[in-house]
């Protein structure tokens, strides 16, 4: 049986082993674009599970067989899935794979080819690499949470985005994926270490050559990106918001016309971070003049470099995202719908989240694995 839905990553196999976190994700964008997604899951959810059943969004268009790993039947099964695989990913601590039997050298030399795709926070080896942690440790010790906010502010960063989604999942999937084209072309797998601290520190790279180049400091709300009253976001009548970005002197100029500075002298002073404070105040005086939805009306669609700022539900509603068809409402579930966007080999439609242990006997039958 071909379970093939279309896609660019149609014909691709990935066996994941159940967990919380980036790795699911991971198998998602997978799923999303195309790959034959098989989850292997507890026979019951454990009390780390984080079982959310038909609004498990990450575990959409998947296939769900369940399995005892601490079994030798269990670990066998698992084996013999492997041999017709691309890729395994998995997301547990440094360790737990190889005292269940299912470490990358027995992996590995059951499918040569096999790309063994490892998902952590610390990594697979360091001072660190068997202690707890969460995504705001991660990229707290990474450096990529120390400019997320205001000067005298605790840093704050959106809640699993920069760590898990960005330095996580985005790199066990390009890691992966590298992995694959790598073994169709040498026959040869490989394991892949991905660490949310590693994934998080190569985002900073750009941050590092502003840093370098003398346009961004260490001292929070002194550089460009952190501290300018033109790349913040603003509090309006309504006690909604607003966010600008006119980091460019051409976008700029454009958001003091639409705020009717254009020929005050002290706006015009963009770049002088000791005018930042007094003019962030002038600009927070402003933007509460207004609703978050007139100050769209005027300044949305401009060069001023402009959006509101919405949640999910009406981010779903926007004009614009509606019109990308951004969001989907599945079962009653907001959900993104998959990106990136292909022309010639679209993504599949959306998959069912399916329901634990759902898939066992259809998977091991199309694999050809005997029970």
């Amino acid at each position: 049986m071909n379970n093939s839905r279309g896609g660019p990553l149609a014909g691709l196999r990935v066996l994941e082993i159940a967990g919380i976190g980036p790795a699911p994700f991971c198998g998602m964008l997978l799923a999303d674009l195309g790959a034959e997604v098989v989850l292997v899951d507890r026979l019951q959810a454990g009390a780390e599970d984080l079982d959310l059943g038909a609004h498990s969004i990450s575990n959409r268009g998947k296939r769900s067989i369940a399995i005892d790993l601490k079994t030798p039947e269990g670990v066998q099964t698992v084996l013999d899935l492997l041999e017709s695989c691309d890729a395994l990913i998995e997301g547990m601590r440094p360790g737990v794979m190889e005292r269940l039997g299912l470490g990358p050298d027995v992996c590995l030399a059951r499918n040569p080819r096999l790309v063994y795709g490892r998902m952590t926070g610390w990594g697979q080896d360091g001072p660190l690499a068997h202690a707890a942690g969460h995504d705001i440790n991660y990229i707290g010790i990474s450096g990529a949470l120390w400019y997320s906010g205001q000067p005298g502010e605790a840093p704050m960063a959106p809640p699993s985005l920069v760590g898990d989604i960005g330095g996580g999942a985005m790199y066990l999937a390009v890691g992966v994926l590298a992995g694959v084209m790598s073994a169709r072309a040498t026959g040869r797998g490989q394991i892949v270490d991905t660490a949310i601290v590693d994934g998080s520190a190569h985002m900073m790279n750009l941050l590092l050559a502003l840093k370098a180049s003398g346009r961004f400091t260490s001292e929070r709300g002194r550089s460009l990106l952190d501290g300018p009253h033109w790349y913040r976001s603003y509090r309006c009548a309504d006690g909604r918001f607003v966010s600008v970005g006119s980091l460019e002197p051409r976008f700029y100029r454009i958001l003091l016309d639409k705020l009717g500075l254009a020929g005050d002298a002290t706006c015009a002073n963009a770049h002088d971070p000791e005018l930042w404070p007094q003019l962030h105040a002038r600009f927070t005086e402003i933007f509460a003049t207004r609703t978050r939805d007139e100050w769209c009306d005027l300044l949305e669609g401009s060069d001023a470099c402009f959006a509101g700022v919405l949640d999910p539900d009406e981010a779903a509603r926007h004009p614009h995202m509606a019109h990308r068809e951004v969001y989907s409402r599945i079962g009653g579930v907001l959900q993104a719908n998959p990106a990136p966007r292909f022309s010639g080999t679209p993504a599949p439609q959306l998959g069912a989240v399916p329901r634990r242990g759902e898939h066992t006997d259809v998977v091991l039958r199309d694999w050809g694995v005997a029970r």
